[in-house]
């Protein structure tokens, strides 16, 4: 509940100036310092603002009468360094470089005084950023933006100052605007942390061209979007493919299509154009959020109509239609010639009553997620006036409301209107339906973001020990392939069915082989130095008796030998062929992006792979519901169910093989790249045909075992700090992580305290967590938060006798690690009703042993000085109690890790 340790750079109260001396017609200045002094002084700021030439005479003690939450610095480059050192000892929390054309080294150094004195530092590069509620232009980025609850971060000075400049004219208005710079210090992930916190802040727009910690960006992006929509415009689309890949899926799989993933699975909405980024904004400006992806059209033209009904096929979305029962209804409502099939086309008669009528309808029809109104110039029709109708009405629905009013001079007041009611609207349909698919977008993405799937699911355990002694001595025989057989021996640790194989190092041996597993077979070159077998002809297929598989392995040794004579050949692999009938050819492959690490693949598969190019993405860790979504994103998806004859494939085995694929990437982080391809998939199983895996030792400071997880930018849910306790007076009550699916559980327990106790714990006297708050809470990376539940199991008898089991959250101890990255804050609260029942001296030593597990060195928190139940528990598990300086209500507790 306290505040942001941002809150000083982005909401000071009180602000100090470095801008040589005060500009003036004779000394005017740097260019940033004119434009900055005069873009503070243009408006009234509510805090306190001072201006310091740090070359004026006076001593360090002079200086130290100036207090400040936030030094602006507006000097040449030479002069940077100097004036943050001064900051640093007037104690000012945070700074803010707008200066130009320093180098990373000078960056660094400027980043270290800040460091040294503790300071958060936005810049050096940097446009700065704005506050408009607060009246405060930090920035030299334009004219203060209107207020309102849509921020915008952006990584482009140029672009902020375009999307402003676009804002004044569109009624778009903004929290806040932050521009970062290439080396600044607070960084994107930071200023997301700060969004997701600020209840000023409804939703948030992203311009951003490169990220340098997956971890960190992925962690404060889930938690921005799952309190608030987010949108991302993306800049520097690289080609797919990699031409040093040694698998199919390093080939196709760009490091663009892993950031679409990376977004989607973070639950933002990514848009591939800055038409499409203000579109977006427009809707987010509205606060609207879809649940669904129906669209319905009412419309007073055919032709505009067909358009948008076209586009909203081309992007996978649904065209609404009408219920029997609201056609009925709305139809006598109708000119005689409205049409209300498909499109509800009210014809060249319509008038704002009739506009009315059918928006109605179509917002309360449960058929309708959303609700796009177009209309086009008739003679003797007001647009202004169906405008001003729907201004009116917009209160009054919760769906998406989106408009295009078409044509130029005779609309301009009708678009006034609109905007001014913050209804979206655009001059052509394709543009208004694509701003729908943004937030349909959204809702889909926002149930991914709500999976948090633990490393190993429920399925038989894995030999993990097993496949890394096999990956540790590939890798002592210095190789990073592994052959076929090693690669499928390591997919079987898992579980992964496989097709048997044997390697055969003659022909002789290879006829023996295949007599003793049944004919027909296939054989296949076994070579570390060829990654795809059929280009080089190393591939057999269906050979039906010993004569044949003599002839195919020494014709198959040949041909290889004389296409890469510098190829290493161990043999040739022999394995039945897979008898599937109908079956279809799937590929299953893995990629290591830079940065997001791990990414699993899925498509169709066989010979044509690069051709087909089918490719779905999706970041490990994975469950049920997450590989069942990836599979549904690859078009071979249309191939598994009934298709010309063939019966639908075993979905849940298909499943399965992805789920295992995730354990293997969780637990072996020496995985670089892989292609199971094909998998042979049909109504009786999945069966891995051919496998080629390839492996390097584990990142810096992974050691390839225990539970860190940090090759991933997704942490898995740790279930291995799940233990069961015993309930003093008792029972037993299981302490566990929290999960997204706990929300109401925890609500339940705050509606459930006392009026004092929930005072001690939020410092407020509400009644029950506010939704932002409460999906906050619930939804977190387990990795700089963590927060641990006591869950109690109760058995309840119904009436008719039956027994149903009903969960209770009994008490919560959570942390959250401080900017520093040494220390966590934490805080702890139990249900009234078992207080004293060594809850709460549980629950604080789990998330301590989970902090100390972390790497952290002490664990801190704040307690009411009248809460004496807390400070006599803080004080029984060795915590020291102090008094807090900024504030006599509290005590300052704290505990070496």
């Amino acid at each position: 509940m306290d505040n942001h340790y941002l809150t000083s750079l982005f909401a000071p109260d009180s602000i100090v100036v470095f801008a040589g001396a005060v500009p003036t017609a004779e000394a005017p200045g740097t260019p940033q310092a004119q434009t900055l002094v005069a873009a503070l002084k243009a408006q009234p700021f509510g805090g306190s603002l001072a201006f310091l030439d740090i070359h004026t005479s006076g001593t360090l003690a002079d200086l130290a009468q100036t207090r400040a939450d936030l030094a602006i610095i507006a000097l040449p480059p030479e002069d940077v360094a100097a004036a943050l050192e001064v900051a640093g000892r007037i104690k000012c929390r945070s700074a803010l470089v707008v200066s130009s054309g320093i180098n990373a080294t000078q960056a660094a150094e400027l980043h270290r005084v800040a460091k040294r004195h503790g300071m958060h530092l936005l810049g050096p590069n940097c446009m700065g950023f704005q506050s408009p509620r607060r009246g405060l232009n930090a920035s030299v980025a334009g004219p203060l933006a209107t207020p309102g609850h849509l921020a915008l971060v952006s990584q482009s000075g140029a672009l902020t100052a375009s999307i402003l400049d676009w804002a004044k004219q569109n009624a778009v208005g903004f929290s806040t605007v932050v521009s970062l710079g290439p080396n600044t210090a607070v960084d994107l992930a930071q200023v997301l942390d700060y969004l997701a916190n600020d209840a000023h802040t409804h939703s948030i727009v992203v311009y951003m061209e490169g990220i340098s910690d997956a971890r960190r960006f992925m962690s404060a992006l889930r938690a921005a979007a799952n309190a608030k929509p987010v949108v991302v415009l993306k800049a520097g689309h690289k080609a797919g493919g990699n031409k040093a890949a040694q698998t199919h899926s390093g080939t196709i799989v760009g490091s663009d299509d892993v950031f679409d993933s990376a977004l989607r699975r973070a639950g933002a909405v990514r848009v591939h154009s800055f038409v499409q980024l203000f579109s977006a904004a427009k809707c987010l400006a509205s606060r609207y959020r879809a649940v669904g992806k129906r669209l319905a059209v009412v419309t007073n033209g055919g032709g505009p109509g067909v358009l948008a009904a076209d586009w909203i096929s081309e992007i996978d979305l649904e065209l609404g239609t009408l219920s029997p029962a609201s056609v009925a209804a709305l139809r006598p409502q109708l000119p005689p010639l409205a049409t209300l099939a498909d499109l509800v086309d009210l014809s060249e008669d319509a008038t704002p009553a009739h506009y009315l009528a059918a928006v109605k309808a179509a917002s309360t029809d449960p058929q309708v997620d959303g609700v796009l109104v177009i209309h086009s110039p008739k003679g003797g029709c007001d647009a202004a006036a169906i405008a001003a109708a729907l201004a009116e009405f917009m209160p009054h629905t919760t769906k998406p409301l989106l408009t295009c009013w078409m044509g130029d001079a005779s609309v301009i007041d009708a678009r006034t209107l609109l905007n001014a009611a913050a209804i979206p609207t655009f001059r052509t349909p394709e543009a208004a339906v694509g701003a729908f698919g943004n937030i349909a977008a959204f809702y889909q993405n926002q149930r991914l973001l709500q999976q948090t799937p633990p490393p190993l699911s429920a399925l038989a355990q894995p030999d993990i020990e097993g496949a890394r002694l096999l990956i540790e001595s590939v890798l002592t025989e210095r190789r990073k392939v592994l052959t076929e057989m090693e690669s499928k021996a390591l997919l079987a640790a898992f579980h992964i069915p496989v097709t048997k194989t044997v390697l055969a190092r003659s022909a002789n041996e290879a006829m023996m082989i295949a007599t003793q597993l049944g004919y027909p077979v296939a054989l296949k070159i076994d070579s570390p130095d060829v990654s795809h077998k059929s280009d080089v002809d190393g591939v057999a297929l269906n050979i039906a008796n010993a004569v044949g598989v003599r002839d195919s392995y020494n014709d198959m040794v040949a041909l290889v030998a004389r296409q890469m004579p510098q190829a290493r050949i161990n043999g040739v692999t022999v394995q039945n062929m897979a008898r599937h009938k109908r079956g279809r050819e799937i590929y299953i492959g893995l990629v290591t992006d830079d940065p997001f690490g791990p990414v699993i693949a899925f498509g169709a598969g066989g010979t044509m792979i690069e051709l087909l190019n089918d490719r779905a993405m999706e970041l490990p860790p994975l469950n049920q519901f997450l590989a069942r979504s990836l599979i549904e994103r690859s078009r071979v998806a249309e191939t598994l169910g009934e298709w010309r004859g063939a019966s639908p494939v075993d979905m849940h085995a298909l499943e399965q093989v992805l789920m295992r694929v995730s354990e293997m990437v969780c637990a072996l982080p020496q995985l670089r790249e892989m292609d199971i391809n094909p998998i042979i998939v049909d109504a009786s199983g999945a069966v891995a045909v051919d496998a080629r895996i390839v492996i390097d030792h584990s990142p810096v400071g992974h050691s390839g075992r225990g539970q860190s997880y940090q090759h991933l930018a997704i942490l898995p849910y740790p279930a291995h700090y799940e233990h069961v306790w015993p309930l003093r007076g008792g029972g037993q009550y299981a302490v566990r992580p929290i999960r997204p699916d706990d929300a109401q559980m925890l609500q339940d327990l705050v509606r459930g305290l006392s009026a004092e106790s929930r005072y001690f714990r939020y410092v407020s006297m509400l009644s029950e967590l506010p939704p932002s708050m409460l999906s906050r809470f619930a939804l977190m990376d387990y990795d700089r938060e963590m927060a641990l539940v006591a869950v109690f199991k109760e058995r309840v008898v119904t009436d008719d006798g039956s027994i149903t089991e009903t969960e209770r959250i009994l008490g919560v101890s959570r942390f959250i690690t401080n900017p520093d990255s040494t220390s966590c804050e934490f805080s702890l609260v139990v249900a009234d009703a078992y207080s004293g029942r060594g809850l709460g001296s549980r629950l604080m030593l789990s998330i301590m042993e989970v902090a100390r597990e972390k790497g952290l060195s002490e664990i801190e928190g704040l307690v009411l000085a009248n809460n004496p139940g807390m400070l006599k528990l803080m004080r029984g598990l060795g915590f020291t109690v102090k008094p807090f300086a900024e504030d006599p209500n509290f005590r300052l507790v704290a505990h070496a890790l």
